[in-house]
């Protein structure tokens, strides 16, 4: 995040002497991204960070591709992804490129015996259903219908849950995850004209220190693997930190639409972005104001991006038969827009209750085998008269 937070105790001054009240030291590590150039944060450790009993297992989890090449629209029903008790194991990998793989979760176990790490990629989990906790190293997040969780790459962290009635929108994603530039000036702060602001983002609170020994299970993601591993201290024993890099929360109910006399574009819906893709959401809002505004978004062709639209709850207006938890893919070089109808049932209209999350993708994506389960087969002829 582009703002300083700490928890804890910490030293006056970084890389000296730091001890606890029993001449034991605390052991530094520098958490950062981007080689020594990205956001960063300093750990204080009751235990050296660095021991590793034994390494059990690797397990292959990568996606089998179903389409290399798709340039076909798609309608994927999310909510025909069966729910599984393994927080891991429920995730599907639906779409992916090099840069970005977007999935859907149905966790039903209310907590796991073990700790994940996800070396690869940052992670943004979109909270659809469900509410519960995110325990991590650097203290806990409380989460709920609408949030959106941003965890860094290397954050050791645990998802506990208060029902077993989970669903999540997860992407992974190989480029660091930050808050569109242009909502920032140059110090970092949130202007203004921004959707939303710094009050709006909730930072780890209540800071977990656990002075432990013992066999500590931690699954390790890299390169498509889950490497199980067995930590000789308990992962979560920091007894102070501060930086910038951190896990955070923002939900999708403190995003406030920037509207306008007539159709705005979809970037005034930007909520994050990456060197690779942008995540957007749309909100309920008023339409356009104009006497003879056309509420429903125009045709448009996405030439250099496959658009991704979740959808969460209301009425999508541009759509004639979307449930909440279906999945659009609209190709890149294919148009695409309101369908048959749609357009003229908006005119008149002064709000949307609509509630999406949109995911826009510089690469193409390839069709996973577990989207052609839960694909309708017939969306890319809704346009049809």
């Amino acid at each position: 995040m582009p703002f300083y937070h700490t928890l804890g105790n910490i030293p006056h001054k970084r890389h000296t002497i730091f001890k606890n009240g029993a001449d034991r030291f605390y052991y530094e590590q520098l958490f950062g991204t981007v080689g020594f150039d990205g956001m960063s944060t300093l750990l204080y450790h009751v235990h050296r960070p660095t021991q590793v009993k034994e390494i059990v297992s690797a397990t292959d989890v990568t996606p089998k591709v179903a389409i290399e090449k798709n340039l076909r629209c798609m309608r994927l029903t999310g909510f025909n992804v069966a729910p599984e008790d393994d927080h891991l194991k429920a995730r599907k990998t639906l779409l992916f490129n090099s840069d970005v793989s977007m999935m859907l979760a149905a966790p039903k176990a209310l907590k796991v015996d073990y700790f994940y790490k996800n070396a690869d990629c940052d992670e943004l989990i979109f909270i659809h259903k469900g509410s519960g906790k995110l325990r991590s190293m650097v203290g806990t997040l409380d989460f709920k219908y609408g949030d959106y969780l941003v965890i860094p790459r290397g954050m050791i962290y645990k998802l506990e849950f208060d029902t077993a009635d989970n669903r999540h929108l997860v992407m992974e994603s190989h480029h660091p995850l930050y808050t569109p530039k242009r909502y920032r000036n140059w110090f970092g702060q949130m202007l203004e004209s921004a959707p939303f602001c710094e009050r709006d983002i909730r930072r780890p609170k209540d800071l977990e220190t656990h002075d432990e020994k013992g066999d500590f299970r931690v699954l390790v993601k890299k390169q498509n693997t889950i490497h199980e591993f067995i930590y000789a201290t308990h992962p979560f024993d920091v007894v102070g930190w501060d930086g910038y890099n951190y896990p955070y929360a923002l939900s999708i109910h403190d995003f406030e639409p920037i509207t306008g006399r007539v159709h705005q574009p979809p970037p005034v819906h930007q909520t994050f972005e990456t060197s690779a893709f942008v995540v957007c959401s749309f909100c309920p809002r008023l339409y356009d104001y104009h006497p003879e505004a056309i509420p429903a978004p125009y045709n448009h062709s996405n030439i250099d991006s496959d658009e991704i639209l979740y959808y969460v709850d209301g009425d999508f207006m541009s759509r004639n038969d979307i449930n909440a938890g279906d999945i659009t893919l609209h190709v890149a070089g294919i148009p695409h827009g309101p369908q048959p109808g749609a357009m003229e049932r908006s005119i008149g209209k002064t709000k949307t209750d609509e509630l999406a999350v949109m995911l826009d993708t510089f690469k193409p994506l390839m069709v996973t085998e577990e989207a052609m389960r839960i694909d309708d087969g017939k969306y890319w002829k809704s346009w049809l008269e």
